[in-house]
């Protein structure tokens, strides 16, 4: 069944290529959505697919990649819309 996540990632998560890396993640694990640059310094992203794909993309999320530092993660569960047609960054 297709659910949604939405992750708001607190830290030195701007500037260190979590966007880029998180839209690579996302695309090798068949995910759809978006992520974002927040004005408060936070990224922000819109993550659909199958519930065990996106647990591994949160236990990503909370690793982030090599130059970042996640001090904490929200995350929301909700019902997939299914209206993207791949995954983007966006601004």
């Amino acid at each position: 069944m297709c659910q949604a996540l939405h992750v708001c990632i607190s830290g030195l998560v701007q500037g260190v290529g979590f966007r880029y890396a998180m839209y690579r993640h996302a695309g090798s694990l068949g995910l759809m959505g978006w992520v974002r640059n927040t004005p408060d310094g936070r990224v922000e992203a819109l993550v659909e697919g199958e519930r065990e794909v996106l647990e591994r993309m949160l236990e990503w999320c909370r690793r982030g990649p090599v130059l970042s530092r996640v001090d904490k993660v929200d995350s929301t569960w909700t019902q997939a819309t299914k209206s993207f047609e791949g995954f983007e960054i966006t601004f």
